[in-house]
Protein backbone atom coordinates (compact mmCIF):
# COMPACT_ATOMS: atom_id res chain seq x y z
CA UNK A 1 0.00 0.00 0.00
CA UNK A 2 1.29 3.42 -0.69
CA UNK A 3 1.68 6.29 1.45
CA UNK A 4 -1.00 8.45 -1.05
CA UNK A 5 -3.81 5.39 -0.97
CA UNK A 6 -3.45 5.10 3.00
CA UNK A 7 -4.12 9.03 2.95
CA UNK A 8 -7.17 8.77 0.22
CA UNK A 9 -8.62 5.73 2.83
CA UNK A 10 -7.68 8.25 6.19
CA UNK A 11 -9.94 11.12 4.21
CA UNK A 12 -13.16 8.87 3.01
CA UNK A 13 -12.84 7.21 6.47
CA UNK A 14 -12.57 10.97 7.95
CA UNK A 15 -15.26 12.21 5.78
CA UNK A 16 -17.73 9.49 7.02
CA UNK A 17 -16.74 10.12 10.92
CA UNK A 18 -17.27 13.52 10.45
CA UNK A 19 -20.78 13.10 8.73
CA UNK A 20 -21.44 11.35 11.99
CA UNK A 21 -20.40 13.97 14.11
CA UNK A 22 -21.90 16.53 12.09
CA UNK A 23 -25.41 14.89 12.31
CA UNK A 24 -25.15 13.66 16.00
CA UNK A 25 -22.83 16.10 18.15
CA UNK A 26 -21.45 12.59 19.59
CA UNK A 27 -17.73 12.49 21.46
CA UNK A 28 -15.00 12.68 18.60
CA UNK A 29 -13.22 9.94 20.46
CA UNK A 30 -16.31 7.97 21.11
CA UNK A 31 -16.70 8.19 16.91
CA UNK A 32 -13.18 7.11 16.91
CA UNK A 33 -13.65 4.10 19.14
CA UNK A 34 -16.16 2.80 17.09
CA UNK A 35 -14.46 3.70 13.79
CA UNK A 36 -11.66 1.43 15.14
CA UNK A 37 -13.46 -1.51 16.56
CA UNK A 38 -16.36 -1.84 13.82
CA UNK A 39 -14.35 -1.09 10.68
CA UNK A 40 -11.61 -2.22 8.32
CA UNK A 41 -9.26 0.41 8.98
CA UNK A 42 -5.98 -1.42 8.28
CA UNK A 43 -4.69 0.08 5.27
CA UNK A 44 -6.49 3.43 6.40
CA UNK A 45 -3.43 6.37 7.45
CA UNK A 46 -4.55 5.97 11.29
CA UNK A 47 -2.82 8.71 12.61
CA UNK A 48 -4.08 11.29 9.73
CA UNK A 49 -7.67 9.80 10.40
CA UNK A 50 -7.28 11.00 13.78
CA UNK A 51 -5.54 14.51 12.58
CA UNK A 52 -8.49 15.03 10.29
CA UNK A 53 -11.14 13.74 12.95
CA UNK A 54 -9.73 16.22 15.89
CA UNK A 55 -8.32 18.94 13.84
CA UNK A 56 -11.19 19.62 11.88
CA UNK A 57 -13.73 20.24 14.92
CA UNK A 58 -10.56 22.00 16.38
CA UNK A 59 -10.46 24.64 13.53
CA UNK A 60 -14.12 24.69 12.74
CA UNK A 61 -14.41 28.41 12.83
CA UNK A 62 -11.87 29.48 10.36
CA UNK A 63 -12.86 26.55 8.57
CA UNK A 64 -16.15 27.77 8.43
CA UNK A 65 -15.82 31.52 7.80
CA UNK A 66 -13.59 30.37 4.86
CA UNK A 67 -15.75 28.66 3.64
CA UNK A 68 -19.09 31.08 4.12
CA UNK A 69 -16.80 33.43 2.47
CA UNK A 70 -16.86 31.74 -1.13
CA UNK A 71 -19.90 28.77 -0.37
CA UNK A 72 -22.63 31.32 -2.35
CA UNK A 73 -24.80 30.31 0.85
CA UNK A 74 -25.99 32.62 3.77
CA UNK A 75 -25.53 29.48 5.92
CA UNK A 76 -23.51 26.50 5.81
CA UNK A 77 -26.28 24.32 6.84
CA UNK A 78 -28.00 25.18 3.06
CA UNK A 79 -24.92 22.85 2.15
CA UNK A 80 -25.38 19.32 1.78
CA UNK A 81 -24.07 17.63 4.83
CA UNK A 82 -21.60 15.49 3.20
CA UNK A 83 -20.62 18.52 1.06
CA UNK A 84 -20.20 20.27 4.45
CA UNK A 85 -17.97 17.47 5.60
CA UNK A 86 -16.22 16.93 2.43
CA UNK A 87 -15.15 20.69 1.83
CA UNK A 88 -14.28 20.78 5.73
CA UNK A 89 -11.60 18.13 4.85
CA UNK A 90 -10.26 19.87 1.93
CA UNK A 91 -10.26 23.40 3.90
CA UNK A 92 -8.10 22.11 6.61
CA UNK A 93 -5.90 20.23 4.31
CA UNK A 94 -5.37 23.57 2.35
CA UNK A 95 -4.82 25.78 5.47
CA UNK A 96 -3.06 23.41 7.57
CA UNK A 97 -1.32 21.43 5.40
CA UNK A 98 0.86 22.85 2.61
CA UNK A 99 2.91 19.79 2.32
CA UNK A 100 0.06 18.63 0.06
CA UNK A 101 -0.02 20.38 -3.39
CA UNK A 102 -3.67 22.52 -3.74
CA UNK A 103 -4.15 20.42 -6.91
CA UNK A 104 -4.46 17.20 -5.05
CA UNK A 105 -6.45 18.06 -1.81
CA UNK A 106 -9.21 19.56 -4.62
CA UNK A 107 -8.71 16.39 -6.69
CA UNK A 108 -9.07 14.27 -3.48
CA UNK A 109 -12.68 16.68 -2.52
CA UNK A 110 -14.22 15.85 -6.62
CA UNK A 111 -13.29 12.25 -5.67
CA UNK A 112 -14.25 12.22 -2.44
CA UNK A 113 -17.90 13.85 -4.02
CA UNK A 114 -18.17 11.34 -6.84
CA UNK A 115 -18.17 8.85 -4.47
CA UNK A 116 -20.26 9.66 -1.41
CA UNK A 117 -22.31 13.01 -2.60
CA UNK A 118 -25.26 13.60 -5.26
CA UNK A 119 -24.96 13.33 -8.39
CA UNK A 120 -23.25 17.00 -9.34
CA UNK A 121 -21.77 17.57 -6.63
CA UNK A 122 -18.16 17.71 -7.73
CA UNK A 123 -19.13 20.60 -9.58
CA UNK A 124 -20.01 22.01 -6.45
CA UNK A 125 -17.05 20.80 -5.13
CA UNK A 126 -14.30 21.54 -7.32
CA UNK A 127 -15.88 25.39 -7.87
CA UNK A 128 -15.83 25.79 -4.36
CA UNK A 129 -12.09 24.45 -3.25
CA UNK A 130 -10.90 26.42 -6.49
CA UNK A 131 -11.99 29.74 -5.36
CA UNK A 132 -10.30 28.88 -1.71
CA UNK A 133 -7.12 27.76 -3.17
CA UNK A 134 -6.97 31.07 -4.72
CA UNK A 135 -6.93 32.84 -1.16
CA UNK A 136 -5.28 30.58 0.78
CA UNK A 137 -2.50 29.27 -1.56
CA UNK A 138 -2.29 32.69 -3.66
CA UNK A 139 1.19 31.94 -3.98
CA UNK A 140 1.00 28.18 -5.54
CA UNK A 141 -2.13 28.87 -7.62
CA UNK A 142 -0.21 31.57 -9.47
Amino acid sequence: MSFAQGRMLARRAALQALYQWQMTRDNLSEIERQFMEERVMERVDLDYFRELLHRIPAELDRIDAILLEFAERKQLSEIDPVERAIVRISTYELLYKPEIPYRVVINEGINLSKTFGAAESHKYVNSLLDRIARKTRAVETQ
